[in-house]
């Protein structure tokens, strides 16, 4: 049996942490040596925007130490991580090169989507999950920077909303008020409870969710602590449970969890459980005791095809974009016909396009989100369509990827920008990537303007220079017609090829 060592380095706003695992088929993810150290980076970049020497100093001592571990147990291979919260700092960027010269890490700094889908993706894989999704869940992601809350119905994504309401940055925030805060869990209360009223009653008014799952520091240890060796517990045991530990001083709380050290952080995190718990109105907590090491490990067992993963990733990204329509109100049968029509041409046209099943989702969510700024101006939709999507979590892209969506709906109504503009945003691939797949919505879009989908029976085929689009109809299509001769030129220029409309009568 094949047997893979890996490492996975993850550097959080109060936390490095390094983990051991064995990756195999048969046994799937196996931890084998967790290592965490405390380092207040995040606090010290939330106070000084930036880090500070001795801070920088710590953190490669840390990593050093962490190498010579990585080395002991000869490791085939190893990855490291640090959270979005580093990005805040305004020297990030030496931080990142004193590692690399130091330790020989080359650290990644993961956006928030990113570094959020590494921790759901391996929740996915235990067999728990779908039937939970189905039921209807909340997936609760806490962290020290932020919160994350995916909602699934029917085993769909409904939404993802990312609060920055963190562990740390809260106790951060509220400390600066000082003696304007009588009693700090209280005020941690109250802001949080706000935030999952607002919740609550834009996306959960007349849908059951029966399953709370929690993701985060120390849950794992406080479901322990209510049943031993369980991962489910119903909602009010819990919330009881964490009543009594919000009333007992951190000592307290670290010696019934078993923990080695009386974090600040944990009264923190046990409130913002609590208001989690009691706000939400689920009927069973789910811990799955998943962290993001297991998720940067499940990711690259994935990318080497070391697991087979079980759950339809790509069904999420689309419930999320269908979700997304509905809410500003544009979906409707032309988004279907849209779609499929986006994906006929992209599919005709491989050889020349050279894009993959990647770009193919992004185009296919692209159709679907491509109106939503409808609802805000019918003058200026496409601008609005782009912050509307660079202002909302589509579980499974990354912050690109959603740069690379909103960019392919601005730009198939608009003209492109010169890349010299969009240089902060976005890499020449990326661009090419947004470009090409907005001449492709343009054609599809122009094959049903009206809204109508006239056509039975579309066949497409890639002829020498030409993309014969053969359609069956009863209807008068002189306007797609017209429309489809005035939008192809963007397509003509990208990819050499001249969209041609022939018109199959039906009887």
């Amino acid at each position: 049996m094949s047997i893979t060592l890996f490492a996975a380095i993850y550097v959080g706003s109060y936390e490095v942490s390094l983990k051991i695992m064995e990756i195999s088929k048969k046994k799937g993810i196996r931890e084998i040596d967790h290592i965490r150290s405390r380092i207040g980076i995040g606090r010290n970049i939330y106070q000084q925007k930036k880090v500070e020497t001795e801070v920088m100093e710590e953190l490669c001592e840390i990593l050093s130490e962490y190498s010579q571990i990585i080395k002991s147990y000869r490791a085939d291979a190893c990855r490291a991580y640090a959270g979005a919260f580093l990005k805040e700092a305004q020297n990030a960027l030496f931080v990142i090169e004193q590692i690399r010269i130091r330790t020989g890490f080359q650290v990644q700094i993961l956006s928030n989507s990113e570094r959020r889908f590494l921790s759901y993706q391996s929740m996915t894989a235990r067999e728990e999950f779908e039937e939970m999704a189905q039921k209807g869940a909340a997936v609760v992601d806490v962290g020290g920077e932020s919160i994350q809350i995916t909602l699934f119905v029917e085993g769909g994504v409904v939404t993802t909303q990312h609060l920055v309401l963190g562990t740390l940055r809260l106790k951060e925030q509220l400390s600066e008020i000082g003696h304007f805060t009588l009693r700090l869990e209280k005020q941690m209360e109250e802001l949080i409870n706000k935030e999952i009223e607002v919740f609550k009653s834009m996306y959960l008014k007349k849908k059951e969710v029966h399953y709370l799952i929690l993701l985060g520091d120390y849950i794992s240890e406080v479901i322990n602590g209510v049943q031993k060796g369980g991962i489910t517990v119903e909602t009010d045991v819990l919330t009881e449970y964490l009543k009594r530990l919000e009333k007992t001083d951190v000592e307290e709380v670290a010696e019934e969890l078993g923990l080695a050290h009386a974090d600040p952080l944990l009264i923190p995190s046990v409130v913002m459980y609590g208001c989690m718990v009691g706000g939400l109105g689920t009927k069973e907590i789910w811990v799955p005791g998943n962290d993001i090491s297991d998720g940067i490990a499940y990711q690259y067992a994935r990318e080497r095809k070391l697991l087979t993963s079980v759950h339809d990733f790509e069904k999420d990204v689309m419930s999320a974009a269908t979700n997304l329509s509905k809410r500003y109100r544009s979906y409707s049968p032309h988004l279907d016909a849209l779609t499929e029509m986006s994906s006929m041409i992209f599919d005709a046209i491989k050889k020349i396009h050279g894009m993959g099943n990647r770009e193919r989702l992004l185009l296919r969510a692209a159709a679907v989100v491509h109106d939503c700024g409808k609802f805000v101006s019918l003058a200026n939709g496409a601008e609005c369509t782009y912050n509307i999507i660079m202002a909302s979590e589509i579980i499974g892209l990354t912050h690109l990827e959603r740069e690379i969506v909103a960019r392919a709906v601005l730009y198939h109504t608009k003209p492109m920008d010169p890349y010299e503009d969009v240089v902060d945003k976005l890499d020449v691939e990326s661009y090419m990537t947004a470009t090409k797949l907005a001449a492709i919505l343009r054609v599809a879009n122009a094959l049903d303007r009206s809204h109508k989908q006239k056509f039975k029976i579309v066949r497409i085929s890639l002829k020498k220079k030409e993309l014969l689009i053969t359609v069956e109809t009863e209807d008068d299509i002189v306007l797609e017609k017209g429309l489809l001769a005035k939008r192809s030129d963007s397509f003509k220029a990208i990819f050499g090829i001249k969209p041609i409309l022939r018109e199959k009568k039906s009887f």
